[in-house]
């Protein structure tokens, strides 16, 4: 099942967090994000793409280090729906935050130093994103979306961009 599926299951299920409110605050701020900063929407769902995947790599690692509550304590404690560098230094080291910007701005085109400051927006939408799918009893171990999104058997197919825009036709569709 994919990512979105997750995620509309998740809206479905009222012993999960995701609400159609909830993923309508998500989707005006990745569009907030690009009308404030210049940038199209195609380049815009490029970029939160390119988020969402070093996010996953991070994620996997901290799972990997200390299991799925880690990973699992990153997205509750840092989601959220406005600019938190604190969440991109739980994922990346300095020198990752640079890595991630140059090839953010490779493929964007956007300047890396723009990519660096928009790191601190679209990091913690990214998690929130994915925090749709906790459970609201807050029993560890049951975020399928979260589950999803790291996707253990690891056909890369997994793409928050994709999710995003699936989630714009889902709520127009309403």
């Amino acid at each position: 099942m994919g990512l979105f599926d997750q995620i509309a299951g998740a809206i479905a299920n009222p012993n999960q967090q995701a609400s159609t409110d909830q993923l309508g605050n998500i989707l005006g701020m990745v569009q907030q994000l690009s009308s404030s900063q210049g940038i199209d929407p195609s380049t815009s769902q490029t970029m939160m793409s390119m988020v969402g995947g070093y996010v996953r790599s991070a994620l996997q690692q901290k799972q990997a280090a200390g299991g799925t509550a880690e990973a699992e304590n990153i997205v509750n404690q840092f989601s959220g729906l406005g600019a938190n560098p604190a969440a991109v230094q739980a994922l990346f080291s300095p020198d990752q935050q640079t890595q991630v910007a140059n090839a953010i701005s490779q493929r964007t085109g956007i300047s890396s130093q723009q990519v660096m400051s928009l790191l601190a927006l679209a990091v913690p939408i990214v998690l929130k994103m994915l925090q749709s799918g906790a459970n609201t009893q807050g029993n560890p171990g049951s975020n399928n979306v979260l589950s999803t999104f790291l996707d253990s058997d690891n056909d890369g197919d997994v793409d928050i961009g994709d999710a995003i825009g699936m989630a714009g036709r889902f709520l127009q569709s309403r």
